[in-house]
């Protein structure tokens, strides 16, 4: 397994190795960014994994409007700034409109479009045009084949720095479920597939006005992934899941991250 040149050229360590994307899901405060992406620093550091910190600025798709949305756009971006330099890590987050690309890459690396906005034409575009790699999720509406049509959206506005993100799909209310299927038939496309392990096991909006979820599968689930031959693996972690304001029942602790690595490293080294 060998990362694509664009990877490479954002300081990724390890290239040959399975890519991680981990952080927890919005900036919530400076204690818990600089804690996780210390503590993440060190495992992949350790591993020898490439590793890009991923942390929401902002979290605009809410069940509920008194939901957790962060703690304001430019307080969130300085903190994760800070944190790419104190750490030496490439940075991803959300972006939800074309402005928010233009703000957002300022600072990051990576621009991730949402998987409810993963067919809006604009976004990618814009967030295309700003020459920062985008890590497009695949909609749990669409099938796999269909990303290949917003890849292209990028690729048409002059960037084929494209990352494609399984994170399952919507099976009756409350719930999702994973077609396996899906990284064989994206990795066609000539882009990296990275499986989001946490979103997976995600149950939508369904515990009174918040998303549930069921964490305890993530490590069969992402087992499961690194089997089929997936390039990296998205994985959002936190010290306290209980404690988080944003996604925390469907996060994976923070010291359950090494462990889970170290068996999807001994995996897909047996079909490379």
């Amino acid at each position: 397994m060998k990362l694509p040149e664009y990877l490479k050229n954002i300081g990724l360590k390890n290239p040959n190795n399975f890519l991680l994307i981990a952080g927890p899901c919005v900036v919530e405060n400076k204690s818990v960014v600089f804690r996780t992406c210390g503590k993440l620093k060190e495992i992949t550091s350790k591993l020898k994994l490439p590793f890009i910190f991923k942390a929401s600025y902002v979290k605009a798709n809410r069940t509920s409007g008194d939901s957790f949305r962060g703690i304001g756009i430019d307080k969130a971006l300085s903190i994760l700034s800070d944190a790419k330099k104190e750490f030496d890590v490439p940075l991803l987050t959300d972006i939800h409109s074309e402005i928010e690309a233009e703000i957002a890459a300022e600072v990051v690396d990576v621009l991730q479009i949402p998987a409810f906005l993963c067919r809006q034409t604009e976004l990618i575009e814009t967030a295309a045009e700003t020459g920062k790699i985008i890590n497009i999720k695949k909609g749990q509406f669409i099938a796999p084949a269909d990303m290949k049509y917003q890849a292209e959206k990028a690729v048409k506005a002059g960037n084929k720095k494209v990352i494609l993100t399984e994170r399952g799909s919507t099976f009756g209310y409350n719930n999702l479920v994973v077609d396996f299927r899906s990284i064989p038939i994206m990795k066609k496309f000539g882009f990296p597939v990275v499986f989001d392990a946490t979103h997976s096991v995600q149950m939508p909006s369904g515990n009174k006005g918040v998303s549930g979820g069921n964490p305890e599968f993530i490590p069969y689930l992402a087992k499961a992934a690194a089997a089929v031959g997936v390039d990296g693996f998205f994985i959002e972690t936190h010290p306290e899941p209980a404690k988080a304001l944003s996604d925390g029942s469907n996060m994976l602790k923070l010291d359950k991250i090494e462990p889970l690595l170290s068996e999807l490293k001994k995996i897909i080294n047996l079909f490379t």
